[in-house]
Parts: C-alpha cells; structure tokens; sequence
C-alpha cells in the first residue's frame, strides 16, 4: 500500500510553499516523503524532486510550437500526461516502495479540479497502483476576510470535493501574514444561520433565495470546515499532517515492532 497527498488550489495559494515545510518538516522528524512536481511552469524548487512531469513534457516547448498561451499551454500539458498515465507514470511510480509517500504539487489552474477530468483520471491511476490518496486544498487565509468570500472559497472546495471524490482535507495557509487573526477563526467552522443572516446583510435582498441556497449546501455536505495552517509553528504542520495521515490510514497497517531483550543485559 502506497501514499499520496494531492496538492491541490487556486494559483498563489502557497501549495510549492506548503510541500517544501512538509519535506523540512518530515526530514527533521526522521520521516520520508517524496515530493513530485506536477506543474510544467514550475521553475524553482526549495524541494528535491522526486519526479517531474517537465522530464515528460514542457510547457515552454508546448508555447513555442503550438503557439498556445501560458493556460492553454498548460492543459495541453496535463491532457499529455493524462495521454501517458500508463506509460510515464507508471514507470516512475515502479522506483518507490510499496509504503512509500508521495506529495504531488499541482498547478494552480482551476480546470483541473473543477470540470476537467485530468486530475480525475490521475487519482484513479493511483488507486489502480494501490495508492491511498487524500486531497489537500489550499486557500489562502488572507482571502477569507468575510462572508462572501468564504462562501466563494467553500464553493471553489466542494466543486474539486464532488470532482475527485476523495477524502478531503481543506487548509488555509499563509496564516503567518493574517494581522487580526479572530476575523479568520470565525470562519473555520462557522454556524450556518449566522452566515446567512450576515450574507443577507450584504447583500441586497433579491439574493435572500440563493443565500439560503447557497448556505443549505455548505450545511448538507457539513465537510466543508478549514484546517489553519501557520509554517512558522511546529505543532501547527504537525497537526495537519496528522489530520491528512489519518485520511489516507497511514501507518494503521504497519507491522509493530518488537524488540528483544537480552537476559543477561537485563541483569
């Protein structure tokens, strides 16, 4: 049985930031974890990779002879290695060993996770490889300042949740930066009667109808809650790991280990 995280949200969200705290994290703790480069614009790493997805196709190449833009250049990327699961990835995957973990950093283009089946097909790629794969949305917390924005967020969450069907951890990140951080706690698992009444609050009342909509959405699923993540605290990316561990059940089938003790040393 393998493991994966699936780095996943808006572009800027800090999601290249958060897999390289993770592998400095997990290194200092004695723990191995393989981060994989999914993004063909990516340029710098403050990680080492473990694959990357520029070996099989790069955007700059797809720009110069396509002429595509940077978006369009970039799906056709992800559509190509969609193309290649069963190739390229498959051989890379046959270099890690059955308990290995693996964290893939994904681009930040909104398609992939909301109408698009690339990363669909990608997960269950992992699954036929026997992969436990947990979703890690990022958001930025800086974003959610008030009730119309995290409603915007929640939405941008539950679509990629529906999309990949997976078990989903939902982050906020950059924490470090927020000044006032009770107006970010409000709102990590907030009541949804108080976020209705200061919805209708902002907005005019010919939206009543889809607030309440809106919000009976949120409150159905009841899975759209976020986890703050500050990078300058220890104990906070501990506790995200461990939340993101007990998705994937990580570690739960591992062999306990005995040691034996020695009479004579004993004495």
């Amino acid at each position: 049985m393998g493991y994966a995280q699936l780095v996943i949200g808006p572009a800027g969200r800090g999601k290249s930031t958060y897999c390289s705290s993770l592998h400095q994290h997990c290194e200092t703790t004695w723990r191995t974890i393989h981060i994989v480069n999914l993004d063909p614009a990516a340029e710098n790493f403050d990680y080492p990779v473990a694959m990357d997805i520029r070996e099989l196709i790069s955007l700059d190449d797809v720009m110069e002879e396509l002429g595509l833009g940077p978006n369009g250049g970039l799906m056709y990327c992800m559509e190509h290695l969609e193309e290649n699961l069963d190739e390229w990835l498959t051989e890379e995957l046959d270099n890690y060993l059955d308990d290995d973990y693996l964290v893939f950093d994904c681009p930040g283009q909104i398609e992939l996770f909301s109408h698009v089946p690339v990363l669909k097909n990608f997960v269950e790629h992992l699954k036929r490889k026997n992969f436990n794969v947990c979703v890690v949305y990022l958001l930025d917390s800086q974003f959610i300042t008030d009730v119309t924005k995290f409603i915007s967020g929640c939405m941008s969450s539950l679509s990629a949740m529906v999309q990949l069907e997976l078990p989903h951890v939902n982050i906020l990140s950059k924490m470090d930066l927020v000044t006032n951080k009770k107006d970010v706690e409000n709102y990590l698992d907030p009541e949804p009667q108080l976020l209705l009444a200061e919805l209708n609050q902002r907005m005019a009342p010919q939206f009543q109808k889809l607030n309440k909509s809106l919000i009976e959405v949120v409150d159905q699923y009841s899975m759209v809650s976020f986890l703050p993540l500050d990078l300058r605290k220890v104990s906070s990316i501990q506790y995200i790991l461990s939340q993101i561990d007990n998705c994937i059940q990580y570690g739960e089938d591992a062999d306990v280990k005995v040691k034996d003790f020695d009479p004579e040393e004993d004495d």
